[in-house]
């Protein structure tokens, strides 16, 4: 494979997009390697997916995403870079470059509400089985979460155990072929002068769009920077969701299940952690042993946040009343026994 100075851009990516120029290494995770380069066109991203047994996996599901989110949507706005090219062989992927070129506004979130409906949206039931379905908390979780309430000395109530089994049978039966990022984070959303995009798909699935629009209200639980967003703003952003969901599909959103999306990311441990170790282990057993900073925040400060959240959504549900008491007794007995954990962050990190 040709490659230019330690850039993997070989002969078939050559044939069909030049030879490239100066070539910049970008920061990005451990998973995957990232330049800017001068093409003849323009500037443009090489992506490599590396590290681990599932790097050829993960390549396969972005470019999959990629495409699927290239389809054009009723309002002709684009949510993802244009696929230049790609070089199987070499798992690299050449991707249009995108200038973040204005920082995100006070009230960012709203326009990126909308541009996450517009990507679900562009989810078709004619795509099942081009990428996997998104999988949800498992009984595992469930056990490791009542562990945690032990570990803390809070009571179970009763109906919790009966709660969280069918919690994760409604998660697991949730309908809908939205066009799901995997990791909607800051960082992974370009504000580009005409709108928002997305990067990073590696772990794109389909399944239900209120997967990650609880991010907005439960903190972003995939992502490093994690941020909490004011009530009145919060609400604005999900009226936008639900209102470009219903100009792309011309349909109503499925808000039904929201409470039960923000419950499941509360109960999964793995999400207290970067992708990289999630290995199995029970973060949230973890988490009562010791605190850990990840990002802008620390274990204990995501897991008292979301807590929060599900006591307050939960309350009045019909399906998880039992459960947002657990949640508040939960978040009560954490913030005695850890009186200095702040707040999470309220302003999204440049």
């Amino acid at each position: 494979m040709l490659t230019t100075g330690r850039v993997p851009f070989g002969a078939g990516l050559r044939d069909v997009l030049g030879a490239p120029g100066q070539a910049r290494r970008l920061g990005s995770s451990p998973r995957s390697r990232v330049w800017r380069v001068e093409l003849a066109g323009g500037p443009a991203v090489v992506k490599q997916s590396v590290g681990g047994a599932d790097a050829r996996e993960r390549f396969e599901r972005e470019v999959t995403a990629l495409r699927l989110a290239a389809r054009g949507g009723r309002d002709g706005r684009a949510v993802v870079p244009r696929l230049l090219a790609v070089d199987p062989g070499a798992r690299v992927l050449v991707l249009e470059h995108l200038e973040h070129s204005r920082p995100p506004a006070r009230e960012w979130i709203v326009g990126y509400a909308a541009a996450l409906a517009r990507l679900h949206s562009r989810g078709r039931p004619g795509d099942a089985g081009a990428l996997p379905r998104w999988s949800g908390p498992d009984g595992g979780d469930v056990e490791a979460f009542l562990g945690l309430a032990a570990r803390l000395d809070v009571p179970v109530p009763e109906g919790v155990r009966g709660e969280l089994a069918a919690l994760v049978d409604r998660l697991a039966a949730a309908p809908g072929n939205a066009l799901l990022h995997g990791d909607p984070c800051p960082g992974n959303d370009l504000h580009a002068a005409d709108g928002v995009r997305f990067v990073d798909f590696e772990q794109a699935s389909l399944g239900s769009g209120l997967t990650e629009l609880a991010y907005l209200r439960i903190g972003f639980p995939t992502c490093w920077c994690v941020t909490a967003v004011a009530e009145p703003l919060l609400a604005r952003a999900e009226r936008e969701y639900a209102r470009v969901w219903t100009a792309e599909t011309g349909a109503a959103p499925p808000v039904e299940g929201l409470v039960d999306a923000c419950a499941g990311w509360l109960v999964r441990g793995d999400a207290l952690v970067p992708r990289a170790r999630r290995d199995g282990r029970d973060h949230l057993a973890r988490a009562a042993r010791r605190d850990w900073v990840w990002g802008t925040a620390s274990a204990r400060q995501r897991l008292l946040h979301r807590l929060g959240v599900v006591a307050g959504l939960a309350r009045d549900s019909a399906e998880l009343p039992a459960t947002a008491r657990l949640a508040r007794a939960l978040g009560e007995r954490m913030r005695v026994r850890h009186p200095a954990l702040r707040p999470v962050p309220e302003e999204r990190p440049e």
